[in-house]
């Protein structure tokens, strides 16, 4: 039997990005990616993300994270689903300060406001190594990556940034004017990404407000991605081109990214959604194996 057989989940969103959190605390269980892929082929459990929180492995932290997209890999960071899982601490606890560990890390997420959570999305990287790539490219700020879609241009030169991910961003006049669906996958598997990438496409509407739209590694096409907004905002600091707090408007809404300059971290603030609350069946999961 699953791991993921007879237990609750809780679905939210964080601008329509779609979360599952599954509860895994107290238990030697863990999701393997063939179960997270099964979850996400059960009728009318669309989702974008599976984070299952597990038992704190620091004193400091209320859980450990495992995020798994749709297609069962893992991912490091997920900023929409901190947000909810900040929440639903917060409706069990009552902290309005959460930390949590993933594998990116250690993140901070404070109460802004009901249903509003800020979370410390830790410093962006910028080395080869770190993002990482395949080669040395001494200056991550334009790739030397060209591809031609058959938009109105060719789209060339990407901003490459880590945010606990790998981030690819395009810069275009308007964000509607490419087949995002045909792009991100080219992109993100692209034999410059070994880990592939989150493809985003960024346009500077105002030094204080960027449009972006994000294919997601292992998810596809989404309504908003926390860590694509806080990749484009830095992205578009470093090549002077946007001020260090900035309003990211993504399809499902807006976020506010701040890069502090006190330490180089990354702030994010925006809304969560409660949906509903359910049980795995294990017998949809078997379904789900055999479909």
């Amino acid at each position: 039997m699953t791991s993921l057989a007879h237990h609750s989940f809780v679905k939210m969103n964080g601008l329509g990005n779609e979360i599952v959190i599954f509860d895994l605390r107290g238990q030697a269980g863990a999701i393997s990616s063939e179960e997270a892929r099964k979850a996400a082929a059960l009728p009318g459990l669309r989702y974008d993300q599976l984070i299952a929180l597990h038992s704190a492995r620091r004193g400091d932290c209320e859980a450990y994270l495992s995020i798994y997209n749709r297609d069962g890999s893992q991912t490091g960071a997920c900023g929409n689903g901190m947000r909810c899982v900040a929440e639903v601490l917060f409706r069990e606890t009552g902290k309005r300060a959460i930390v949590l560990e993933t594998l990116a890390g250690m993140i901070e997420c404070r109460s802004a406001a009901p249903l509003q959570w800020t979370v410390d999305m830790g410093r962006p990287r910028f080395g080869w190594r770190d993002i990482p790539l395949s080669r040395q490219i001494e200056d991550s700020r334009a790739l030397p990556l060209r591809i031609t879609p058959g938009g109105p241009t060719a789209l060339q030169s990407p901003s490459a940034v880590s945010m606990g991910n790998p981030h690819a961003i395009f810069w275009v006049d308007d964000v509607d004017d490419h087949d995002l669906a045909s792009i991100g996958p080219t992109v993100e598997n692209d034999a410059l990404f070994p880990e592939r990438a989150n493809v985003s496409l960024a346009q500077i509407c105002a030094r204080d407000h960027l449009r972006v739209r994000t294919w997601e590694r292992g998810a596809g096409l989404t309504r908003a991605c926390g860590s694509a907004a806080c990749a484009s905002a830095v992205a578009a600091v470093r090549l002077g081109r946007a001020d260090r707090d900035v309003r990211v408007t993504l399809p499902g809404g807006d976020l506010m990214i701040a890069w502090r300059t006190a330490d180089e971290h990354v702030l994010m603030t925006g809304p969560v959604e409660y949906e509903y609350q359910g049980t795995f069946d294990p017998a949809l999961l078997v379904r789900a194996s055999t479909s």
